[in-house]
C-alpha cells in the first residue's frame, strides 16, 4: 500500500475506533451498537479494492480487539473485518458512474448482517455465547437498521477522502477513475480530474490545427 494510504486509513480508523468507544458504546441503544468502524472499513474498500479492504480490515479489527473495553479474544474481531473488507473490496466499480444510492446501502445492510452472523460464529466456536441470551434476530435487525441510518454520513465522507489521496502529487500511479460507488451518496461529486480533462482537449485541439495547416499547405504546393 503507498504511503498515503497508510496514513490516511491509519487516521480515519483510529478516529473511527475513539467515536465507537467513547461515544456510541455509551449511548445504550437497544440491540447492537452501531459500528462506525465497519463503515469506515466498506469506504475504503470500496476504493482501494479488495486486497486494501482485507489490510485495512484486519488493522481495523486487532486494534478495536485490543482497545479497551474489549472481552472478547484476539483476533476475532480482526477476522471478521479482514473478511468484510476483502468482500466490500470485490465490489469495487472498475468504471462507469453509480447514480443511484442502493448498491451501497445494499452493501452496507449485508456488511452489517455478514459481520454480526460471522462474529456470532466466531464466538461459537470459542465458547462465547453472548449472542444467544441477546437474541440473534434482534442483533441483526439493529445493526443493520444502525449502520443503514449511520452509513449516508460516514462512507461517502471516507470515500472522497480516499479519492483525494488517491490523487496527491505524490502518488506512484495517476489518480483513481472519476466514476465510483460514492458518486451514488453525493450527487456533486468532487471533480477531481476537470483539469485533467481540459489538458486533454488542448492538447486534441492543438493536433487538430497543425493537422489543418498541413493539409493547407499540401494544396497550395500543388
Amino acid at each position: 500500500m503507498r504511503v498515503n494510504r497508510i496514513l490516511l486509513s491509519s487516521s480515519l480508523i483510529v478516529v473511527a475506533l475513539v467515536i465507537q468507544v467513547s461515544v456510541l458504546a455509551r449511548l445504550h441503544l437497544p440491540g447492537a451498537v452501531p459500528d462506525l468502524l465497519l463503515l469506515t472499513v466498506l469506504g475504503l474498500a470500496l476504493v482501494y479494492g479488495h486486497v486494501g479492504g482485507a489490510l485495512i480490515g484486519f488493522a481495523a479489527g486487532l486494534l478495536a480487539d485490543l482497545a479497551p473495553p474489549a472481552d472478547h479474544a484476539a483476533g476475532r474481531y480482526a477476522l471478521v473485518l479482514c473478511v468484510i473488507g476483502y468482500l466490500a473490496g470485490l465490489v469495487k466499480p472498475e468504471s462507469g458512474q453509480v447514480k443511484s444510492a442502493t448498491g451501497p446501502m445494499v452493501v452496507v445492510v449485508a456488511a452489517a448482517v455478514g459481520s454480526t452472523l460471522l462474529y456470532a460464529g466466531v464466538g461459537a466456536l470459542v465458547g462465547d455465547t453472548a449472542a444467544r441470551h441477546v437474541g440473534l434476530g434482534g442483533l441483526l435487525f439493529t445493526a443493520a437498521l444502525y449502520d443503514l441510518l449511520l452509513a449516508p454520513f460516514v462512507v461517502p465522507g471516507v470515500m472522497a477522502l480516499a479519492r483525494r489521496a488517491e490523487n496527491d502529487p505524490l502518488a506512484e500511479t495517476n489518480p483513481a477513475k472519476s466514476g465510483d460507488i460514492a458518486s451514488g451518496w453525493l450527487s456533486g461529486g468532487t471533480g477531481l480530474r476537470i483539469g485533467g480533462q481540459r489538458g486533454g482537449l488542448r492538447v486534441k485541439a492543438a493536433r487538430a490545427r497543425v493537422a489543418r495547416a498541413g493539409r493547407i499547405k499540401g494544396v497550395k504546393r500543388l
